[in-house]
């Protein structure tokens, strides 16, 4: 049966320093995803992830960038396909490896093609404030700089900074 979820979304993202995160990883899927849109007031992605598909809605951010609103649907792995080649180009390709660090997972992308050389961990939060534990291997906090969202990384790659 095909999920459907709508939420607040509420996550900080980091850079990560190193690939110690690896050793620690629970599991990790390759993610191929674009966009039909990236407006500013919001971003409808297509996404293949494993052999799964999905069709998310993301709102705006709030001012600190840690809360949205996301509506996310899975859809046939075929109409997933078929949706990716009307995206924006380029499309976004990474690893995404989960990593457990006491109560949370954090999800580190490697992205790869034009966004090489990028890794971000994101963690998702109950909400703005919980506290979590903070990994050796995460570097500088990236939450709300537009940049490294990734509908920006698929208008301007990371090989393009």
């Amino acid at each position: 049966m095909l999920q459907e979820h709508i939420m607040q979304e509420i996550e900080r993202k980091f850079l990560v320093k190193n690939d110690a995160y690896k050793a620690q990883a629970s599991s990790h899927k390759r993610i191929t995803q674009g966009y039909l849109t990236a407006h500013p007031q919001r971003t409808v992605r297509v996404r293949i992830m494993g052999d799964q598909g999905f069709l998310t809605i993301k709102g705006k951010s709030n001012k600190t960038g840690t809360t949205r609103f996301e509506w996310e649907k899975e859809i046939p792995l075929f109409e997933a396909q078929s949706l990716l080649k009307l995206c924006e180009k380029p499309i976004i390709d990474k690893i995404r490896y989960n990593v457990p660090v006491a109560n949370h997972v954090f999800e580190v992308d490697v992205f790869t093609a034009d966004n090489e050389g990028l890794v971000i961990a994101e963690v998702e939060l109950n909400h703005e404030h919980q506290p979590y534990t903070t990994p050796n291997w995460l570097g500088k906090e990236v939450t709300g700089e537009l940049k490294y969202y990734n509908s920006k990384l698929s208008q301007k790659p990371y090989k393009q900074w």
